[in-house]
């Protein structure tokens, strides 16, 4: 499957379109503010599978997730929220399980992911956020970790949350269930941007300009390697490591022409006209 033939499904709450090397992925039920629900979470799995496969092959640079309507993802659909609600221990973890499937796929994802948040960003939909690597919020965006509300907890999305807003934001918005604004979103570092609502489209695009002007092979190379480096000790093996990985990245055929397009003050091939 390619993020093309994605988009043929009609009835599916994701809508797909693709911008040259750039893949828009949008939570499409704007009538309940977005709210995740088992479908929702089955074909945003395989929307990230199917993006995996191209951005590989270099057809995928960069990913861009947005919501439809006033909000980016209000969290549960009510209606999923009543059917779970009767389910048994053993279909509650299988439930969760896809959840956390789907969360993989997209923190998983071999390019960059923006989150174009506006709204309500709530309980699963901040897990959304969470995975993406940059996030891009309205000023007016409202934050919430509402499930000890529920007498719940943020379980499945916990490990990208963490690491996107640190351990000391994580421990007052999981146990409060306070809402907080775009503000104090970017003062824990979960934000990385804050916009008015008329400049969010065009600082996206900046965001995403900025990638795609990048060596394609380098940028997934960059990402993995925030993954693989983040929280180790830097010990003797990790140094040997990053050594490797620059003598391999400057030896290949993209990092020879970006070598020479600086030396003959030209751009690389890789830049689109």
């Amino acid at each position: 499957m390619t993020p093309d033939s994605f988009t043929t499904d009609a009835t599916s709450p994701i809508r797909f379109e693709r911008v040259g090397a750039v893949a828009l992925v949008w939570l499409d039920r704007p009538d309940v503010r977005n709210a995740l629900n088992g479908t929702v979470i089955r074909d945003l799995a395989a929307a990230f599978a199917a993006i995996a496969a191209d951005a590989e092959s270099g057809r995928v640079r960069a990913v861009v997730v947005g919501g439809s309507g006033k909000a980016f993802c209000a969290g549960a659909d009510l209606a999923f929220m009543r059917e779970v609600g009767g389910y048994t221990w053993e279909q509650n973890h299988a439930d969760a399980e896809k959840l956390a499937a789907m969360l993989w796929a997209m923190f998983s994802c071999p390019v960059p992911v923006v989150a174009r948040i506006h709204g309500d960003c709530y309980a699963g939909g901040l897990g959304i956020a969470a995975v993406c690597d940059i996030r891009i919020a309205v000023d007016t965006a409202t934050f919430c970790l509402s499930e000890a509300k529920l007498g719940l907890l943020p379980a499945t999305i916990s490990p990208y949350v963490v690491r996107a807003m640190g351990e000391q934001a994580a421990r007052r918005w999981f146990v409060t269930a306070e809402r907080f604004d775009a503000a104090a979103a970017k003062a824990c570092d979960f934000v990385h941007e804050v916009v008015t609502a008329d400049a969010l489209d065009a600082k996206v695009e900046e965001i995403v300009a900025a990638i795609v002007a990048n060596g394609p092979m380098a940028t997934i190379a960059c990402k993995k390697l925030v993954n693989d480096v983040a929280g180790r000790e830097i010990t003797a093996e990790l140094r040997s490591e990053t050594a490797r990985r620059i003598a391999d990245i400057r030896a290949s055929a993209e990092g020879q022409e970006g070598i020479r397009s600086f030396l003959e003050k030209r751009k690389p091939r890789w830049v689109q006209p």
